[in-house]
């Protein structure tokens, strides 16, 4: 058995929006007890979030024994579109240097080891999302029109000692619907080259049991993620085949983000 999660991490900000140092980041993590954790959101030396490396911030938060952040973004996100495509995709583990700058893209954790890392870019939209935040230049908050950044997914073959294997791929979909059904269909398709039974875990953008139909798995998680205070639809998604069981999903508030934290326990079924 293993406990899959996932967490959109909104950068490391507070309820409040306000963004948190390495203590407060790893304090904010203390009570998750999961084996494998996909994260999206995440920053690295974004003077927005303290400059806080926060990859290795969480790996050591959590107790991961490996992980690997895949960079998306070179840059700081914003409706400018001063940032640039990370190209090829940065895929950094514990043993590697922070690359120069700053960065933003997804991570993926693990307690239990390793055999292989893979990664899949999976393009990006051409839509632009409406968002409220700080204009730069004044200070004051107004609306902004956000294109979209590049996708990716992050695959980690595990080899639990005693156990049987299985691949946990970590994503983060874009916000317009019609690219996110593409992309997942691309998932998919590269599911099928990964040795399984494979489990998608993310933050997918798309709501309820669409990304189950649409990947072909089984939704682990039933319960709404999105907004953390009040939740009204499920966005954070743990996807798996019908050769895996799930037992006690839960998606539960934590003091970041604007996400819900969803985890799972799965197993293999009885027949």
């Amino acid at each position: 058995m293993i406990r899959v999660g996932t967490l959109n991490l909104a950068s490391g900000r507070d309820a409040g929006g306000r963004p948190l140092d390495a203590p407060a980041l790893a304090a904010a993590l203390a009570e998750v007890d999961v084996d494998v954790l996909a994260v999206q959101e995440v920053d690295v030396a974004q003077p927005r979030s303290h400059s806080v490396d926060q990859p290795a911030t969480l790996a050591a938060a959590l107790g991961a024994v490996d992980w690997r952040f895949a960079a998306t973004v070179a840059g700081t996100p914003d409706p400018f579109r001063s940032w640039r495509p990370a190209d090829p995709p940065l895929l950094r583990g514990p043993d590697d240097a922070q690359a120069a700058g700053p960065h933003y893209g997804v991570a993926l954790f693990s307690r239990l080891p390793v055999r292989r890392w893979a990664v899949r870019s999976l393009g990006a939209g051409r839509a632009r999302l409406p968002l409220q935040a700080p204009d730069p230049r004044t200070g004051r908050s107004r609306w902004w029109w956000f294109p979209d950044e590049p996708r990716i997914a992050v695959a980690a073959e595990l080899r639990p000692a005693g156990g049987s294997g299985c691949t946990v791929v970590a994503t983060h979909l874009s916000f317009a619907p019609h690219t996110a059904l593409r992309q997942l269909a691309r998932l998919r398709r590269w599911a099928r080259s990964l040795p399984g039974p494979v489990l998608l875990a993310g933050d997918l953008n798309l709501v309820g049991p669409v990304p189950g139909r649409v990947f072909g798995a089984g939704r682990l998680v039933r319960a709404p993620s999105y907004p953390a205070d009040r939740p009204r639809v499920q966005f954070d998604h743990v996807l798996g085949p019908a050769s895996l069981a799930a037992h006690d999903p839960r998606a539960r508030r934590l003091p970041l983000g604007d996400h819900r934290l969803v985890t799972v326990t799965v197993a293999p079924a009885l027949r």
